[in-house]
């Protein structure tokens, strides 16, 4: 057995799911800001649209996939597309959280147009879930608004470590008002949050034991440094919480089909179970219906 193979075998196993672990200095690092910064700007492409479009790439999608495109139609005349290439089609075969995903870019271009000094009126075009040409985007000067976009920037989906302490019926409030209406809070200990939590385990268990959705967020896995800075998307160490001694081992002597065994499986399900005990509860959005614009909106709200 080589060198490699021990580390990965013996250490793996016993190191990846550790929790937070030390953080030593040879472990440290800031990949997640080096990523965030941006590229050159095109060639015929000016300052303020390409601020634009950097924030709306910081949208949330599942496995991180970044399922868009936009087609520069003239400086103020946009067509946001859905990039076939990058469907999640085992776990998302509808395209339903590419719709979700989509919306939530879509919402994050509208706010960075408001920062910059731009109105974007957004139009939905699709009228299929599969459609490649989803919205129509036309700007308009306007006057920049005070929109926080440091906070586009700093998002992060944190599964770990969440409070058990119930949120104050003022949060909530200002929450659903946000939502149009559309958010409803289930408090930790509640029937309805213990039922969320036991469906999203089932759901999760589901998966892990799902030789095909396993394939595909194999494909989607960026475990080393290098695949992340190569592809700058999909499901990192970082993005998986897999930080200190323990992200470190998984960097250097685990690849993405290390994802298929066992270990990782069943201690992905372990995870899970214990993530779904924390927090506060449960907060669920719901959409008018399952039409292409109902789902847009609510990855908009």
């Amino acid at each position: 057995m080589n060198r490699r193979l021990f580390l990965k075998k013996s250490m793996a196993a016993a190191g990846i799911w550790m929790g937070p672990g030390l953080m030593v200095s040879s472990c440290s690092r800031n990949l997640h800001s080096e990523l965030m910064g941006q590229d050159p700007i095109p060639a015929g492409m000016g300052q303020a649209a390409w601020n634009i479009l950097y924030y709306a790439s910081l949208a949330p999608s599942g496995h991180n996939s970044q399922p868009w495109f936009v087609e520069i139609v003239n400086e103020t005349e946009w067509i946001i597309g859905s990039d076939a290439k990058r469907w999640l089609t085992v776990v998302d075969g509808s395209n339903r959280e590419v719709l979700l995903s989509l919306g939530a870019f879509m919402e994050n271009l509208v706010q960075a147009a408001g920062a910059v000094g731009f109105h974007a009126d957004v139009q939905v075009i699709a009228q299929d879930p599969f459609d490649s040409r989803i919205a129509r985007v036309n700007l308009t000067r306007s006057v920049p608004a005070d929109i926080p976009l440091d906070r586009l920037v700093k998002r992060r989906t944190i599964k770990r470590h969440l409070l058990p302490g119930e949120l104050k019926s003022a949060d909530v409030a200002s929450f659903s008002k946000a939502a149009g209406g559309h958010l409803y809070y289930f408090p930790r200990g509640s029937s309805h949050s213990d039922h969320m939590a036991k469906e999203a385990v089932a759901n999760f268990e589901g998966q892990f034991k799902n030789e095909q959705a396993m394939e595909e967020a194999a494909k989607w896995t960026r475990l080393s440094d290098r695949d992340a800075r190569k592809f700058r998307d999909g499901l990192t160490t970082d993005g998986m919480e897999i930080t200190g001694i323990s992200g470190w081992v998984v960097r250097n002597f685990m690849d993405s089909q290390d994802v298929m065994g066992e270990t990782f499986r069943q201690k992905g399900i372990e995870k899970v179970k214990k993530q779904a005990g924390e927090g506060s509860g449960w907060l669920v959005m719901n959409s008018d219906g399952t039409s292409v614009r109902d789902l847009l909106e609510c990855g908009r709200r």
